[in-house]
């Protein structure tokens, strides 16, 4: 392909994005087709939407995946999407109060509870999605795993007028006092691997910094105190490339860390 090819490519592809279009190959129609006829499908899509997606692609061939791959025996494992997903999903951006009822730690039931959803998150580390919403007669900001949810449907109690407003304020507030921030500082040797290096915290809020002087690049992160263990799983994870500079409670987990495991491989006299 020539330079004005390449151009006039180009033009092609951004006028389609402008309009609200874009281009799907072969290959990548063939994968959605195969994709659909996984049992998760109908969890993740409604009827309308499956049925119209599998008339589009009823032409194109599904991927014979048999012949070229070969799963072996593994642990299992948890599946990524959750039924209750799309239901949510819908009360939030309605912004709708909801009913639910769901099961704590030692088998007790909370039954009918009225709250408002505020938000979706899914834990890297425990692999399982959380609904974050806040709880209208306790006023506190609760974190419930799906898996553990029994039931929950849109409220027909009519919120009063502002009430929704003054929860997700609330909201708000209540995670910004959970906010916190350190800063993980790349050793000059490892700049080369800035790229793998940011990919680590790819899932969190950060900054960049250089010190031209000092070669040296600074990473700022945001994120909730209850990530910390996420982020000190990132952060042994590469090793002697990093070191933190700021934020006490890591530094000092690193530093008990970092003990124990030379106490652990410490020759004797």
């Amino acid at each position: 392909m020539n330079l004005f090819e390449k151009i006039f490519s180009y033009q092609v592809i951004s006028r389609l994005e402008d309009s609200g279009t874009f281009m799907v190959t072969s290959h990548e129609r063939s994968w959605l087709k195969t994709m659909l006829q996984h049992s998760s499908a109908r969890d993740a899509f409604s009827d309308d939407t499956l049925l119209k997606l599998q008339t589009i692609l009823q032409e194109d061939q599904a991927m014979e995946m048999k012949a070229h791959l070969e799963e072996k025996a593994r642990s299992s494992e948890k599946q990524v999407y959750h039924p209750l997903l799309r239901s949510l999903r819908s009360m939030i951006l309605a912004r709708n109060s909801m009913q639910i009822s769901y099961g704590i730690k030692g088998g007790q039931v909370h039954q009918g509870q009225l709250g408002i959803p505020y938000k979706l998150e899914y834990s890297m580390v425990k692999r399982e999605w959380y609904l974050l919403w806040f709880h209208l007669r306790n006023r506190s900001l609760m974190s419930t795993k799906l898996a553990r949810i029994l039931s929950v449907f849109p409220s027909h109690i009519e919120l009063q007028p502002g009430q929704y407003e003054l929860a997700l304020a609330a909201i708000d507030q209540m995670r910004m006092k959970r906010k916190a921030t350190a800063v993980v500082e790349v050793l000059p040797a490892y700049n080369k691997e800035l790229s793998r290096i940011l990919y680590a915290f790819s899932c969190l809020e950060k900054e960049v910094e250089y010190d031209a002087q000092r070669q040296t690049y600074s990473i700022r992160l945001f994120f909730l105190s209850d990530e910390s263990e996420f982020l000190l799983s990132k952060i042994r994870f590469l090793g002697k490339r990093v070191r933190v500079i700021e934020g006490s409670y890591l530094k000092r987990r690193m530093l008990e860390a970092s003990i124990k495991a030379l106490a652990r491989y410490e020759q004797s006299p």
